[in-house]
């Protein structure tokens, strides 16, 4: 940074500066420990030097536990060691088997992912949306963008499972929906992929929306398909169709890319498979609403009853889970699932 001609590509001293700004955030958290360990063993030194004073007694006990906090964190970080955990998120959440039911649960899904977005500073863009026939969504697209966005989003990839008295039913029987949430890394555009022109097929259409003065007037969305890979991918957020185009082929080098690194591995399920069928028994979350409320992983067995935090965003304590216990290693692929647990 400190060269003469650093600032002659802006672009590329852009990622230098982020690059610097993410390895400074590695580092700087340790160092910042270590002072506070020192500063820890004063304060200590100092509480057995006046006979236990009850006052420094609480501010030692109060400091320990912020340390632990933030040790804690560290520690959660240091898990996130993918080759793209620091880049942004691409979420799609599908609707499955419990139609409208499962269109109002996708809907409530985006509402919770957004919520916990906020919660970690990160920003979000909703990129493609299809409504749901009578409620809800089948199907939504939308980005997170932020420091380990995708490397904290991976752990939400499967099938997320709702159990409720269905708002819909006259008769106010349970139902049971499931919805499918997949997710990918936002790869850099300078990725190394040879995608041909004859290989897409690409299609604009109006903008779905509430109207206005620009939107459904113009074909500003674009759907672009990857023949060969029989990927699809669309996006309709911006109002010009180039912008629209050139976001939807972003999103399909990252798709083409994850499913490379899936076939060179041989383990398809490590991104897709673990998903399963969007239907019963291949859920990896349960939301259960009635007779009881509980929320529960079914890959590490982290629960809580606390159903309201958990639907405004409080996704953390199953996110973390998660990753100690080893990310898609952690999937037990014999679940044994009984009834409404």
């Amino acid at each position: 940074m400190a060269e003469a001609s650093f600032w002659d590509n802006q672009s590329e001293a852009q990622k230098v500066v982020s690059e610097l700004a993410r390895l400074k955030s590695l580092v700087a958290p340790a160092g910042e420990i270590e002072k506070r360990v020192e500063d820890l063993k004063a304060l200590l030194e100092l509480a057995e030097e006046s006979d236990d004073d009850p006052a420094l007694r609480e501010e030692l006990s109060s400091e320990v536990k912020r340390l632990n906090a933030d040790l804690d964190r560290i520690e959660i970080e240091s898990f996130l060691s993918g080759p793209h955990d620091s880049c942004n998120a691409i979420i799609t959440i599908h609707a499955g088997a419990g139609g409208t039911e499962s269109c109002d649960w996708a809907e409530m899904l985006l509402r919770m992912y957004m919520r916990w977005a906020e919660r970690r500073g990160y920003t979000t863009e909703i990129e493609d949306i299809q409504a749901g026939e009578e409620a809800g969504m089948s199907k939504v697209t939308f980005r997170v963008c932020g420091s380990n966005a995708y490397g904290y989003c991976k752990a939400e990839r499967g099938v997320h499972r709702l159990v409720r008295i269905s708002p819909f039913d006259a008769n106010k029987r349970r139902h049971t929906s499931f919805c499918s949430v997949d997710v990918i890394a936002e790869i850099e555009d300078d990725l190394d992929l040879d995608i041909k022109e004859e290989e897409l097929k690409i299609d604009t259409y109006r903008s779905s929306g509430k109207g206005g003065q620009h939107v459904n007037k113009t074909e500003s969305a674009v759907r672009i398909t990857h023949i060969p890979s029989g990927i699809v991918v669309a996006c309709q957020n911006e109002r010009s169709q180039f912008k629209n185009k050139a976001s939807a082929m972003k999103i399909l080098k990252s798709r083409l890319y994850e499913k490379l690194q899936d076939d060179k591995r041989a383990e398809m399920d490590r991104f897709y498979g673990e998903k399963g069928e969007i239907s019963w028994g291949n859920q990896i979350r349960s939301y259960v609403f009635q007779p009881y409320q509980m929320v529960k992983d079914l890959r590490t067995g982290a629960e809580t009853g606390n159903l309201q935090a958990v639907m405004d965003g409080d996704l953390d304590m199953f996110v973390n889970a998660w990753l100690r216990a080893g990310g898609p290693s952690s999937r037990n692929k014999n679940i044994q699932m009984d009834d409404e647990s």
